[in-house]
């Protein structure tokens, strides 16, 4: 495999996860969080990340609107439920202690 292909299959995989999360909007953020340690959020970050080591203008919110397929605040508005106390006492469990 060449660098490029390896380029061109990575960034294959990256699209088919992101149309898999914009599909599966029933999966929440702070379900990600609680089996994966990332989220849709994580995924915008180290997007405009990317972009900045490679000279390319994108904050932040572009970057969500990347990822999510839509605007931050309409996905929230359309899929983003309520954290259960179940959730919440499993997303603070994973968390390491505070020294």
């Amino acid at each position: 495999m060449t660098p490029t292909q390896q380029i061109e299959l990575e960034a294959a995989a990256f699209r088919r996860l992101l149309s898999h999360l914009q599909t599966h909007t029933e999966v929440q953020n702070i379900d990600l969080m609680i089996t994966a340690d990332f989220c849709r959020n994580c995924l915008a970050k180290w997007f405009a990340a990317a972009s900045e080591e490679h000279g390319v203008t994108l904050d932040y919110e572009q970057a969500r609107e990347i990822i999510y397929g839509m605007p931050y605040s309409d996905w929230k508005e359309k899929f983003q439920t309520e954290a259960t106390p179940e959730q919440l006492a499993a997303y603070q469990a994973k968390k390491p202690a505070e020294l």
